[in-house]
């Protein structure tokens, strides 16, 4: 399967064939839309054919290394296989959650500690940090924050083996969800010299296209448990 996501963010629709459908969903040959992993939701949006259209409410992840289900609004028809239908997401959904994926990855660098937990929304996103009580300071992660954004880092993927991301352990900054290993590479995401961390999610080019971010709020969330909220302010 062909994962246009992976090598194109910003790709709004692709043209593909129905392999599969049963009760779990859609199944192409190639597709846009980004299946919930890693923190960050799973596109919604159309697909459309010769007569017919599906909506799609929600993307996962099927049983192989690749595989995409896409998950129709029940109710809609549903293509036949072999069908050939455009793919096109909620781009304005996908491009919030790009710019707040890129974004959670600057407060990791704003924030020091491993994290505990996170999720990316698209008008509200949060991660967890494993710090004391009272060590947060919200305004000055909201500066640092929008310093980050302003200085407009370039934002690149890569990979590297498996084997090279065991000899550094200091890469992967969450304590509860470990990037996947077994298939040989492990896909790095690069803010400049400010982040690097192993992550499959979805990112916008450059930090300044994320916009002004506000920290909506610092919660204890159990011992050595800090959660911080961030907004897109034009969100």
């Amino acid at each position: 399967m062909t994962l246009v996501f992976r090598e194109d963010p910003y790709a709004r629709s692709c043209a593909a064939s129905v392999t599969a459908v049963d009760e779990r969903g859609i199944r192409l040959d190639a597709t846009v839309f980004y299946p919930t992993g890693g923190g960050q939701p799973g596109d919604t949006g159309v697909l459309r054919w010769p007569g017919g259209e599906t909506r799609i409410r929600d993307t996962v992840k099927g049983d192989g290394p690749d595989e995409v289900i896409h998950v129709p609004e029940q109710g809609d028809p549903l293509p036949a296989t072999g069908t050939r239908v455009e793919a096109e997401i909620d781009w304005e959904r996908r491009h919030a959650l790009m710019r707040m994926h890129t974004c959670l990855h600057l407060l990791c660098a704003a924030v020091p500690g491993q994290v505990t937990g996170g999720q990316v929304g698209a008008d509200r996103s949060r991660l967890d940090f494993n710090v004391p009580s009272g060590s947060l300071d919200g305004d000055a992660i909201e500066a640092a924050l929008n310093a980050l954004v302003a200085a407009d880092h370039p934002v690149r993927s890569r990979w590297i083996t498996d084997a090279e991301l065991d000899t550094r352990p200091e890469l992967v900054r969450t304590m509860s969800v470990k990037p996947p290993t077994g298939a040989g590479r492990v896909r790095l995401l690069e803010i400049g010299d400010v982040d690097l961390q192993p992550c499959g999610g979805t990112h916008v080019r450059s930090t300044g296209e994320i916009g002004a971010v506000k920290v909506a709020k610092i919660e204890n969330k159990g011992k050595q448990n800090r959660r911080v909220v961030v907004v897109l302010e034009s969100r």
